[in-house]
């Protein structure tokens, strides 16, 4: 995909996810970027001019490969232990997937990887959710990307195709909590989809730094500041 003037590609992983699904929508209407490219294994339901969308074997990716082309990869793709049947599935759509795109995005010269990590991502970390989000993390820094930019949300906030009892039920729970989490915890408060989104969106066009990972507290401050704008 060449550019328009000055106007940019987006690419996203995970466009029919709860954090992909309202940045595809904010793309779609900002007027910084002319196209939009989007890789998902069967068509979602919207249609527009900016649009494109690439039916994909995620697990041959290399097959779409000539559409990775643009200036930022926005990454939120994503599994959940219903979802996935085994650890390396999970492993498979949070670690392998995200990768390969970022390999080929590399090759194709996409100047700015954006991705969607987790709170208390770390390679050290004890449990296996946070310790493949830090892994991704690690590997994909080591892709030496012009710019990147990992996001790290607490639990998530919006409205799912498919209702997560416990999840709704852990988002409760931390939703009581909340007068509490101050300080250092604040991160720790649940975060709504749509200021991810928010925030991604909005970095990926004023970020200066070449790594810059966002807390959640950090992301929160970044779609609050879009809203007062």
């Amino acid at each position: 995909m060449e550019n328009k003037g000055s106007l940019k590609t987006a690419l996203v992983l995970g466009a029919s996810g709860l954090v992909g699904g309202h940045l595809v929508n904010k793309l779609l209407d900002d007027p910084d970027f002319s196209t939009v490219v989007i890789f998902v294994r069967r068509e979602i339901k919207i249609s527009h001019p900016k649009l494109i969308q690439k039916i994909t074997d995620f697990d041959n990716l290399s097959l779409v490969s000539e559409f990775f082309k643009g200036d930022s990869l926005f990454c939120c793709i994503g599994t959940t232990f219903k979802q996935a049947d085994s650890k390396q599935h999970y492993r498979k759509v949070d670690y392998e997937y995200p990768l390969l795109a970022g390999k080929i995005c590399k090759e194709n010269n996409v100047k700015h990887f954006l991705l969607i990590s987790s709170i208390g991502a770390d390679i050290n970390s004890k449990a296996f959710y946070t310790r493949l989000k830090g892994e991704t993390e690690q590997e994909i820094l080591k892709l030496n990307f012009d710019q990147t930019s990992i996001f790290r949300p607490s639990f998530l906030d919006g409205k799912r195709e498919k209702i997560r009892l416990r999840e709704r039920t852990g988002i409760f729970l931390v939703n009581l909590c909340t007068p509490f989490l101050v300080g250092k915890f604040r991160k720790c408060r649940a975060i709504r989809a749509e200021a991810v989104a928010g925030a991604m969106l909005e970095m990926s066009k004023r970020q200066k730094e070449k790594i810059k990972i966002f807390e959640s507290d950090e992301i929160q401050e970044i779609f609050n500041s879009i809203k007062e704008d």
